[in-house]
């Protein structure tokens, strides 16, 4: 896939100078190392790299894209397969490291929620919200090898629980994306990716 030039260290340089912060460049580095750490087979830095393509795609209708692009940097940075925090633990770095410079609250907030939302993918408010959780989603509208691949790389991170168990929760998980009325809140992402995602969902079941 061709890189997103948001996950450059150029494209954070952009996005600091955005919030009117400078270059940061410690904690780019940071992200990159965490997006690397070895446990990781889908959370990585490829993941981000796709979220940015997408929302590349759909800039326009972003009301503060650079808060999506933010939100997206950090949704992932705490990832331990085995902890049910990760999304709030993540949320709580991207607000430390907003709050040590000096951005407005409010702005901290929209960030906070939008990497929180990526927890259960409940029903989001804004629309912003609504992008958030597509972009984070997209895999599962991918090409069929793609999220065969997806799947091969969720199953490495949760290589230590027993294979029984693992498809077991697995197959609960896909069933409870299937069991909605829609999988994605854009239009924008419904109708490129709806199809094949409920496609990808259905043949994923029946093979665990």
């Amino acid at each position: 896939m061709p890189q997103s030039l948001r996950v450059n260290r150029e494209g954070w340089h952009q996005l600091m100078t955005a919030f009117g912060l400078s270059e940061n460049d410690e904690t780019y580095d940071s992200l990159l190392a965490a997006y690397s750490e070895k446990h990781r087979a889908y959370h990585t830095l490829e993941h981000i790299n796709a979220c940015f393509k997408h929302l590349d795609a759909v800039s326009q209708q972003a009301t503060y894209l650079h808060e999506i692009e933010f939100a997206l940097w950090f949704h992932d940075v705490i990832y331990k397969p085995f902890s049910s925090t990760n999304e709030e633990d993540s949320a709580e770095l991207a607000k430390s490291f907003l709050s040590r410079n000096s951005i407005e609250p409010k702005i901290i907030e929209r960030i906070s929620q939008l990497i929180t939302l990526t927890k259960d993918h409940a029903a989001p408010q804004t629309g912003d919200g609504k992008l958030m959780l597509d972009i984070d989603l997209s895999i599962l509208g991918a090409q069929k090898h793609i999220y065969a691949e997806f799947e091969k790389n969720v199953r490495k991170e949760y290589k230590r629980v027993p294979l029984f168990i693992f498809r077991k929760k697995r197959k609960e998980i896909l069933k409870s994306f299937m069991s909605r009325p829609r999988l994605y809140h854009t239009a924008y992402f419904f109708d490129q990716l709806e199809t094949q995602a409920k496609s990808n969902l259905t043949l994923a079941i029946a093979n665990l």
